[in-house]
């Protein structure tokens, strides 16, 4: 695990983001790790509009079935495992990786996996940020007090 120069507490401008930077730091540690990862298989992050992203994974060779995907709170994971080739076919070259997958995409609370579909060797996977009322940007109107009274602060 790699020690960290800095404590967000060192910064008081990022009020209640210590689930974001715990998860900045699980992921630069892992990142220190990234030679024992393959980059297998190849993916893609679309931004579709303003509200709506694609992942996109080149899985050629995977059915539908041998693909898993699972959504466990913030964490977006997608697994293969392709049907073993028999041992009795002859390659005079095998260039195509039939090897088992894991990726895993730490998502924002406000995204949603919409659906997934698998075409010509390409799984896609809809994803979209659905932003909550309470959390959309807003203006705050300011009260006037009278001036010979003082500001109370009442909530």
């Amino acid at each position: 695990m790699t020690k960290h120069i800095f404590n967000l507490t060192d910064f008081p401008m990022f009020v209640g983001l210590d689930r974001v930077y715990d998860q900045m730091l699980k992921h630069a540690d892992s990142m220190s790790m990234a030679k024992a990862i393959p980059n297998f298989p190849p993916y893609n992050i679309r931004k579709v509009d303003d509200n709506k992203y694609t992942v996109e994974i080149a899985v050629a060779g995977f059915s539908k079935s041998d693909i898993e995907i699972e959504i466990d709170g913030d964490t977006l994971k997608i697994t293969g495992n392709s049907a073993s080739v028999d041992e009795e076919d002859s390659f005079l070259y095998k260039g195509i990786a039939n090897r088992a997958f894991s990726r895993t995409f730490n998502l924002a609370d406000t995204i949603e996996v919409k659906d997934a579909s698998l075409v010509n060797g390409m799984l896609k996977v809809f994803l979209e940020n659905i932003i909550p009322e309470n959390q959309k940007p807003r203006k705050m109107d300011i009260k006037e007090e009278p001036s010979n009274e003082t500001a109370t602060g009442n909530y």
